[in-house]
């Protein structure tokens, strides 16, 4: 046995026992005739003592830091106590020490220095076994199997059954480019990673099971963003039979109230969410992923200029922003404020003004502020005394939403305007179940297996790009936790909704055969969502880097830099699965 306790237990219970613990040298402390070495694994850290015997020190001597040891000896009272640590009362007077794995004396980087941080996180993902002994990133991959445990506590609780679905499967249009899979005993015919299990539980509801879940692996080749594991994340997949969008909340809220409150001492909403339908969202806060702890909204003040001497703002769509208490900023906020809008959001320009505690406006585009314009400012749009205005305009509605959703956020974040220590969630609902997709063709917007609002009478008389969706996202402090949708379980609403984006009831057949055949012969109504673990963890570790709670991240450019993947491979492979490769070589 290489341990009878573990570096965190001991305490001052313990003084003279004899005991045996092991992990990894922390920091040695070298006083001459006394060496500490603080000795580390997952529990905590203990102090060891070795003293000026022969026998020890020479145990001693080739001790670098990040070696591993296991050490017997007398636990003593400390002299000097820390409380900071729960073993801070006692520490172990060594008679035995050895070395049980051995460690380069230079290390690419400090392990458990505070500025891992700034360490080049390609070299922290190179060694990514160093840097998982942090404290801090250890305890979010800890964090991770603790909140898994929770949901699926949960799910258990509300009745859900576990059920594992494939992870060779069909190509889906899912919104993502799919990770083909060739197959060696079907030559030039391809397998795809799931990126999500959609049909699969879909299926099952078909087949008479009541509630599913799992959590589940999803594989798209999207590219990298900090808060998107490039490839393949993980959501706690669920679905429901004879379920409507209400039956689907009530689940979402629950499991979301009782994950996070019981990882974090963070105030979290209680249900029910706010609701907020998608044109609503886009309209206030510029972006269909409001965070709600920002209190600035944007509001439309086109109505205001449609006569104006203004030609930057006339005939077009003009956003305003008020910020309470925004005059007291100085000239230059206001300047970089409207770099960030030419240089970050991709506006022309940033009009603004500012009301000073006797009503009077000046600023950038303080000329063109009438009285008229003034007084509507002050009683339909809140900009009263000691407040600040932004403006921005553009012909058209889609850009200019985005453009001021980015300049509120990024007023939010300058003015500290963002709510401690709180998670605030929402429901965004009504989705537009098509778009333009960047050719001009109608293609679908979220989820294409999605109930149209209003039925084959929707599908039949209205504009395509009018129809809403019985589809859904839950949001977090400005991140997309979750997503779902009321399914579309009748195969003549199926074929008619793809076909809008034009699919053929024979592609349709060949692309869902199973789910064009299966909801054939009896279909329940069913619902569900897919809340996102990675995101999930993320949060409550409080995190901004979604790479921070995975054990074995990619990098910015989808590369494992540890396992070296991806990779070539051998001509004999290649050949097994009858494929050539064909890649230009870089000058």
């Amino acid at each position: 046995m290489y341990r009878d306790h573990n570096c965190g237990e001991l305490n001052i219970n313990n003084v003279g026992q004899k005991v045996t613990i092991a992990g990894w040298v922390q920091k040695i402390r070298n006083l001459g005739a006394m060496k500490f070495i603080d000795l580390r694994d997952e529990f905590g850290i203990t102090q060891i003592i070795v003293s000026d015997k022969e026998e020890i020190k020479k145990q001693a001597e080739s001790l670098v830091t990040e070696c591993v040891i296991s050490v017997t000896g007398t636990v003593l009272e400390r002299s000097n106590k820390n409380a900071k640590i729960p073993t801070g009362e006692i520490e172990i007077d060594a008679e035995e020490i050895k070395v049980l794995g051995k460690c380069k004396s230079v290390l690419p980087f400090e392990v458990n220095s505070e500025s891992v941080g700034d360490v080049r996180e390609d070299l922290r993902l190179e060694y990514r076994f160093l840097d998982l002994r942090n404290d801090r990133i250890h305890k979010n991959i800890l964090l991770r199997s603790k909140i898994m445990k929770t949901l699926r506590r949960k799910m258990d609780e509300l009745g859900f059954t576990e059920i594992q679905t494939p992870i060779l499967a069909n190509s889906s249009p899912e919104g993502a480019r799919d990770f083909l899979v060739p197959s060696r005993l079907h030559p030039g015919e391809f397998y795809a990673l799931p990126q999500a299990p959609q049909q699969f539980k879909q299926l099952l509801m078909v087949s008479g099971f009541n509630k599913y879940y799992q959590i589940a692996p999803c594989f798209r080749d999207e590219d990298p963003r900090a808060d998107r594991a490039p490839g393949e994340f993980y959501q706690l997949d669920f679905e429901m039979s004879f379920a409507e969008q209400e039956d689907v909340f009530k689940v979402l809220e629950d499991i979301f109230t009782t994950v996070f409150k019981e990882h974090t001492n963070w105030k979290v909403d209680e249900g029910p969410f706010v609701r907020i339908p998608y044109k609503e969202a886009m309209e206030k806060y510029g972006i269909d992923k409001p965070d709600l702890r920002n209190p600035l909204i944007i509001q439309d003040v086109s109505n205001l200029f449609t006569d104006s001497e203004f030609n930057a703002f006339k005939g077009k769509v003009v956003k305003a922003i008020v910020v309470p208490d925004g005059a007291s900023q100085g000239r230059k906020f206001f300047d970089s404020m409207t770099d960030f809008a030419k240089e970050e959001a991709g506006a022309d320009g940033l009009g603004w003004i500012k009301i000073d505690d006797q009503n009077q406006i000046s600023g950038g585009i303080a000329k063109f502020i009438t009285e008229e314009i003034a007084k509507e400012l002050e009683e339909k749009y809140g900009a009263t005394k000691n407040s600040a205005v932004f403006f921005v305009a553009d012909e058209k509605l889609e850009k200019i939403q985005k453009i001021a959703g980015l300049i509120r956020i990024e007023l939010g974040k300058r003015l500290d305007l963002i709510e401690k220590n709180v998670y605030k969630f929402c429901f965004i609902v009504d989705f537009p179940m098509y778009e333009l997709s960047d050719e001009g063709t109608i293609d679908f917007n979220h989820n294409p297996f999605s109930m149209p609002q209003g039925g084959m009478e929707a599908l039949q008389t209205m504009n395509p790009l009018d129809i809403l969706a019985y589809q859904y996202d839950v949001v977090c402090n400005g991140y997309e936790m979750a997503s779902g949708a009321v399914r579309n379980h009748d195969p003549e609403l199926m074929v008619k909704a793809f076909e809008i984006a034009g699919y053929s009831e024979k592609e349709v057949e060949t692309r869902f055969g199973a789910l064009y055949n299966a909801f054939q012969y009896g279909t329940p109504p069913h619902a569900g969502a897919a809340p996102g673990l990675d995101r999930m963890v993320m949060l409550i570790a409080d995190s901004d880097n979604i790479r921070e709670v995975i054990a074995f991240p990619k990098n910015k450019k989808a590369r494992d830099l540890l396992m070296r993947a991806p990779n070539t491979v051998t001509e004999k492979q290649l050949e097994d699965v009858h494929i050539k490769v064909d890649v230009k070589k870089e000058d």
